[in-house]
């Protein structure tokens, strides 16, 4: 795998899946990931798993991005992404200040409006539909924002960064033009340049200057290969997503030509 003389400026992140695995496991994949300088380490938020055996192993999110936080000194750390009506906006800003400093200031709040029903039904939250649900969303990233302001302490360096995750073009979008300061897509490459062009216009619409936010896209560890593309298409970093058995050769030689 060869990733060119021009992307040797790209961040990459591992996106670790918390199913069909162990605790231990996954303390060893993101401290070996760490080590050996990845930009970013994220887990997904979901209590039951996304694929395979529905009733394998699961670990929740925030829990398990304490652990992390503690066990690494170098990558951000959070949720990609955090499902936004599973904990109640105040609370979540101060795990989020929690967990920012457990890691000394390396915590990202990546948050979403949600979308897998298991999760709400089995746990007893109100599914809706996806518009009522992005309404909450829209209204609960202020609240985040204020309670943030309040905390005693504040934040490591003053602010935690906020990624909005999603490819509404209608309001996640605008949602992102905002208040975020990255985003996150997924592929294939015309998928995600349609999706940072979209949100170009919104930035425009609104004021926003679009270099301000980051372009992270979610790709698997094959996709590599096409890194020069996605970076052509307007990602600045790109998130490896992985499940067990957690293979980080291919990061590794990315990191190694970059």
């Amino acid at each position: 795998m060869s990733i060119g003389h021009n992307m040797t400026h790209m961040k990459i992140g591992v996106q670790l899946h918390p199913q069909a695995t162990t605790v231990k496991d996954m303390r060893d994949a993101w401290r070996a990931a760490d080590a050996m300088g990845v930009d970013s380490l994220w887990v997904w938020d979901h209590f039951y798993p996304l694929y395979g055996d529905p009733e394998a192993p699961h670990f929740e999110a925030y829990t398990l991005l304490a652990a992390m936080a503690a066990d690494t000194c170098h990558a951000t750390v959070g949720a990609l992404v955090t499902c936004f009506t599973y904990r109640n906006a105040q609370l979540l800003a101060d795990m989020s200040r929690t967990i920012d400093h457990i890691s000394n200031g390396r915590f990202i709040l990546g948050i979403g409006s949600g979308w897998f029903e298991r999760d709400y039904t089995e746990y007893g939250y109100e599914f809706g539909t996806a518009p009522e649900r992005l309404k909450l969303l829209a209204a609960g990233i202020p609240v985040i924002k204020e309670r943030l302001a309040k905390l005693t302490p504040g934040p490591v360096n003053g602010h935690i960064p906020l990624m909005i995750g999603g490819s509404g073009e209608k309001v996640t979008l605008k949602l992102t033009a905002q208040h975020a300061d990255s985003h996150n897509a997924f592929g294939p490459v015309d998928n995600f340049r349609h999706k940072m062009e979209v949100l170009n216009q919104w930035c425009e619409k609104l004021g926003r200057n679009p270099k301000e936010i980051e372009r992270t896209v979610g790709i698997n560890a094959k996709d590599l290969v096409d890194a020069a593309e996605y970076e052509e298409a307007g990602a600045d970093h790109l998130i490896v997503m992985t499940g067990s058995p957690f293979d980080l050769g291919p990061i590794e030689k990315f990191l190694a030509q970059r």
